[in-house]
């Protein structure tokens, strides 16, 4: 049940992201190119970083492949917000996610309380999503 609940908060906070991504789709004309830097990098490493951990704890012993696809996730997400505003910013996400990808599943891998580590990350991702809407909201 414990590793049920891990992917279901994984596909929580991908939809989040998705939503996320259709609400700053909407005003990517009135933000600025420092906002949608910090947008492209933190998105891209929030998703590498919620989609490495979560499927370590899913699956503990198949690191290399969970590894690429929090690896590929991250590029792919910090790529996407950052194609919103332009090359360089999609440069930085691209390179943020990477980055995160490849950390991810190694932070996940040595946790022992995965359950608090859990709490605190998504409080971060609701802390981090809920700062990016306000500011995308006010530009």
């Amino acid at each position: 049940m414990r590793e049920l609940s891990f992917v279901l908060i994984l596909y929580i906070n991908l939809v989040m992201f998705a939503l996320l991504y259709v609400y700053v789709h909407r005003y990517r004309k009135l933000v600025g190119f420092h906002l949608g830097m910090n947008i492209a990098m933190a998105l891209g490493g929030l998703v590498a970083l919620s989609t490495g951990i979560f499927l370590i704890f899913q699956y503990p012993f198949h690191f290399t492949a969970i590894t690429m696809v929090a690896t590929l996730g991250g590029m792919g997400a910090g790529a996407l917000f950052g194609a919103l505003f332009d090359y360089q910013t999609m440069l930085t996400g691209l390179v943020n996610g990477l980055m995160m990808g490849m950390m991810a599943p190694m932070l996940g891998a040595i946790l022992t309380d995965p359950i608090f580590f859990t709490v605190v990350l998504e409080v971060f991702i609701f802390l981090i999503i809920g700062v990016l809407s306000a500011a995308v909201k006010r530009s």
